[in-house]
């Protein structure tokens, strides 16, 4: 058996209202000056965590600039103003896209390495100032993981950083921080949480330390985010699909995940498809291409979803798809590229940039040539 390395923050803590935690671990610290990286429309669920950092902190600056997928230039913008703060803590809150930036403003501050250098894996040779994530959507997993992930606009395609210095050095998972997510986001980023669940656990390197909590993760999700999209003020199952994507985003360092993402990759950088709906839409396609390569793992799967066991493997792994696409059907996500606008023409183009993932495509259990590619697009359209 192969070893795995899991890297996880020095301080993890999950639970309703933990957020409010920090302020007082913050203060044990001796650091003066914090620069946040958030969105505008989640300042007033996390105006209580702000004010509690203001009270210990000589400064504190908000950069509430990354309302979407960060670009190459939004992080920029970001690095710009944390070094003009002289920021010793960085603090992202907010889904995926504050976090991502946050995790690399705090890695690249010193301005010994600039973006484009450390794209790829194990690139980044340090991260001298001190880092906290909390999540406020069940989704990336973020707060936990090894990666940042950008949309570079000159080659129209996401490009991610990976690296054990981009673990924060605490993670705080409050669930009633996610209470407010509206119906949409609670359904892409749930299912992006899922999709990094699944493909941890279908992967050509999973490993049973990671199998754990990869189906741990399934389980929880698959049982609660058909809830939280229809009553947002579940506590229960909000803070469910907070632990199955965390689980998830503990995955994402010692397995990663594959071809699900990196069909999705080209959706999210050429026509700006939120990576959630991306990964929704693909995640039925792929695991139907990759089933018959492995039917046990993906049976494990389905029961996993709740599917009642067949009279084999593969009929047993083929329910587990249909409770995906009963899920994704529940929730209003789309299943079809024409629903999104991508033209037809533009399929092999897509499936030329997915084959440059290579990183994730490793992963996947089943070759995937360009041929396939296409096919698996034309399939989805």
């Amino acid at each position: 058996m192969r070893g795995v390395t899991l890297i996880q923050p020095n301080r993890l803590v999950f639970g309703n209202g933990c957020a409010m935690q920090f302020g007082e671990y913050f203060a044990t610290l001796g650091l003066r000056r914090v620069f946040v990286v958030t969105a505008p429309p989640i300042l007033p669920v996390i105006d209580p965590l702000i004010d509690g950092l203001r009270k210990q902190a000589l400064s504190l600056t908000v950069h509430d600039r990354v309302s979407v997928e960060p670009t190459v230039e939004m992080f920029n913008d970001a690095l710009r103003a944390a070094q003009a703060a002289k920021a010793d803590a960085v603090v992202g809150i907010g889904g995926g896209s504050a976090l991502d930036v946050a995790k690399l403003v705090a890695a690249l501050k010193s301005g010994k390495q600039d973006i484009y250098e450390v794209f790829g894996i194990g690139k980044l040779s340090e991260r001298e100032t001190f880092l906290a994530c909390f999540p406020t959507t069940s989704g990336t997993g973020s707060e936990v993981s090894p990666n940042a992930i950008f949309h570079d606009e000159a080659e129209q395609i996401k490009k991610g950083v990976v690296s054990p210095y981009l673990v924060p050095d605490a993670a705080y998972v409050d669930p009633m921080l996610t209470v407010t997510v509206p119906p949409s986001i609670t359904a892409s980023t749930g299912i992006d949480a899922l999709t990094h669940c699944i493909e941890v656990y279908a992967n050509r390197v999973a490993h049973p330390l990671i199998d754990l909590y990869a189906l741990e993760g399934i389980r929880l999700i698959g049982a609660n985010l058909r809830r939280a999209f229809e009553n947002g003020q579940d506590v229960d199952a909000r803070a469910n699909l907070a632990l199955g994507s965390l689980y998830g985003g503990l995955g994402l360092g010692p397995v990663n995940t594959a071809a699900v993402h990196a069909l999705a990759y080209p959706l999210g950088g050429r026509f700006h498809v939120a990576h959630g709906v991306s990964n929704a839409l693909l995640l039925p396609y792929v695991m139907e291409f990759n089933i018959a390569e492995a039917p046990d793992r993906y049976a494990n799967i389905a029961l996993a979803l709740g599917a009642e066991r067949a009279g084999s493997d593969f009929e047993t792994a083929r329910k587990g798809l249909e409770k995906i696409r009963h899920l994704l059907r529940d929730c209003g996500l789309p299943t079809r590229l024409s629903e999104l606008g991508v033209p037809r023409e533009v399929i092999d183009s897509m499936a030329e940039a997915a084959m440059t993932v290579t990183r994730l495509l490793n992963n996947n259990l089943r070759e995937v040539t360009l041929g396939d590619a296409k096919r698996i697009y034309e399939e989805a359209y």
